[in-house]
């Protein structure tokens, strides 16, 4: 059984009609894990990522050259891959070429379907930091679906956790790192996650209720976990 509705902006998408959809779609992309399902394999690159751009002329004819060449840049692609098809990349490439397309068409939302989890952990590590510094430039809504939480605390400004098809905790990372909803999130967060992300890590958490005087005035802290 699938009950329930999603809305944009306060709209349930369920009670539109296919027209106002039609209208609705170009605001809303979507990053697959597997980038095949996105990417054309008879166009080449630069028609791919500017497909959208042009229907919707996002930008003035003039400008559309430079436009597709700084977004291809900030996703780690370069100018001689315009004219090659997506079965000349790899797939860290290829998702490369779908995060293009998305921030492409300049949309209010991006959706990110594990997208990075076929990925080898280096060009993981990689596409998650274009994707931050893409997202600090570009200010998108991304709603970002992962069973890494690592990756979901790196990315994530709050993180929506699910159990049995609920949502049992949706917070900041640092508050859900330290302060767990529930037995099952202490046990998929990890017991020591917070000390893995220092970043998080305050005084208070280390802090002694009363700091150990030893010899020669010097005060020492004990770091409890």
């Amino acid at each position: 059984k699938t009950d329930g509705c999603v809305k944009y902006n306060g709209t349930d998408l369920g009670a539109l009609s296919k027209a106002e959809l039609r209208a609705i779609r170009p605001k809303i992309q979507m990053i697959f894990q597997d980038p095949y399902a996105s990417l054309s394999p008879r166009m080449p690159v630069s028609e791919i990522i500017g497909e959208a751009v042009k229907v919707h002329e996002l930008v003035p004819k003039d400008e559309y050259d430079d436009y597709l060449d700084k977004i291809m840049k900030s996703c780690g692609l370069q100018p001689y891959h315009k004219d090659r098809y997506p079965h000349e990349f790899s797939g860290g490439q290829r998702q490369r070429i779908g995060v293009a397309l998305a921030f492409a068409a300049d949309p209010e939302i991006i959706l990110m379907d594990e997208p990075f989890s076929a990925l080898d952990p280096m060009t993981r590590a990689e596409l998650q930091d274009e994707v931050h510094r893409l997202q600090l430039r570009f200010h998108k809504t991304i709603v970002f679906v992962t069973h890494d939480m690592d990756e979901a605390v790196k990315l994530a400004d709050r993180i929506c956790i699910l159990q049995n098809g609920h949502v049992v905790q949706c917070d900041k990372p640092e508050n859900i790192l330290k302060h767990p909803a529930n037995e099952y999130i202490n046990s998929f967060i990890g017991k020591n996650r917070l000390w893995e992300n220092p970043s998080f890590i305050r005084a208070e958490d280390i802090m002694c209720p009363r700091p150990i005087t030893i010899s020669q005035s010097r005060t020492v802290v004990q770091a409890v976990q």
